[in-house]
């Protein structure tokens, strides 16, 4: 098992559902009176190295039912495209980049007992940029799926399961600099599994290791 030894440089995360957002409104004085201004001053330095960074295209996505039967119900989607853009101008040898995935339970809006992280796995899109220097993982399914793996039936609750890595960071930076992939989404559930709104928090991590 790799160890994620080093901090991590940026997570972002998805939820697996529609999130609604409100902004209250602001009153202002319809006649401020007297006023001053501040002058507001910052020194950004420049990056000298760059950096190796993750960006996810959206905020969000939505799982809709598909292939279910009298036994459970399943429900897939598509993770939004995520992106290891690396602008380093000397990168270290002897280091790889990976990004990993940790779902939250579903958490239902209305009440409704929780669906556990466990249940939602992902199947990794293949890398097709470049010649092998960045690598997709593997297949994860959800825990009461069957194995289609030896033992990758343990859904995306651990946060040990790789959407892709670069093999050597030095090389990949070479080959390309910026790498985009994506997965498929699948849930299951109970049959009776109570109807309603849910959601889920997917933290997509991106670490530098050594070997």
């Amino acid at each position: 098992m790799i160890s994620k030894g080093a901090a991590a440089r940026c997570a972002a995360g998805i939820v697996g559902g529609l999130m609604l957002a409100s902004v209250g409104s602001l009153a202002f004085a319809a006649d401020p009176g007297d006023s001053s201004g501040v002058d507001v001053k910052v020194d950004i330095a420049a990056v000298e190295n760059g950096a190796l960074s993750l960006t996810v295209e959206d905020t969000e996505t939505t799982l809709t039912e598909g292939g279910s039967t009298a036994a459970y119900r399943q429900f897939t989607g598509t993770l939004p495209t995520v992106t290891v853009t690396d602008t380093r101008d000397d990168v270290p040898a002897g280091v790889f980049w990976y990004v990993t995935g940790q779902a939250g339970d579903f958490v239902g809006t209305a009440g409704q007992p929780n669906i556990p992280a466990t249940q939602l796995g992902w199947s990794p899109a293949d890398v097709l940029d470049g010649n092998g220097e960045v690598a997709a993982g593997s297949e994860v399914v959800p825990a009461s799926d069957t194995p289609t793996q030896p033992g990758n039936n343990t859904g995306l609750a651990s946060g040990e399961d790789f959407l892709y890595l670069a093999l050597d960071s030095a090389d990949a930076k070479a080959a390309q600099g910026s790498w985009s992939t994506t997965a498929d989404l699948k849930l299951k559930t109970a049959a009776n599994v109570a109807p309603g709104s849910y959601s889920s928090l997917l933290t997509l991590s991106l670490f530098e290791d050594t070997y």
